[in-house]
């Protein structure tokens, strides 16, 4: 299956290769990363001589309209468009290096959860969406 990624704020491809490509940030490193478009997948390009230590926290930015990518719905996660089979979902990502934790959503809810760390961030989302 495709998946075409795109920035939820001004709707750039983030995806024109084989990479869903980022601006990564932390404390004094800046640099564009290149991640696995496939959810699940946890491959990361980097520059040579970079590195993203596991349990670090980052800031993703888009890479056109340089704005930030933390979720509104959790500032522990990411949120980025994925386009796939005529359709457009809502894919949330951790900010922390090594952190397996994705969830693709719809307007109806959860579609799918991919990483071993998706129960951290689970009980967080159901309550901010639903216990209000």
């Amino acid at each position: 299956m495709h998946w075409t990624y795109s920035c939820p704020m001004c709707a750039a491809l983030l995806n024109p290769g084989e990479r869903v490509v980022l601006c990564a940030e932390r404390e004094d490193h800046r640099f564009l990363a290149g991640f696995h478009p496939q959810p699940g997948n946890y491959e990361v390009e980097l520059p040579p001589g970079e590195e993203m230590p596991v349990g670090t926290r980052w800031n993703f930015f888009c890479p056109v309209c340089e704005q930030s990518l933390t979720s509104d719905l959790s500032d522990e996660l990411c949120a980025l468009d994925v386009h796939m089979a005529g359709e457009t979902h809502r894919v949330y990502f951790s900010r922390t290096a090594g952190e397996e934790a994705t969830f693709v959503v719809t307007a109806e809810g959860l579609l799918k959860d991919y990483g071993i760390h998706t129960d951290r961030h689970l009980e967080h989302m159901v309550h901010t969406k639903y216990m209000r």
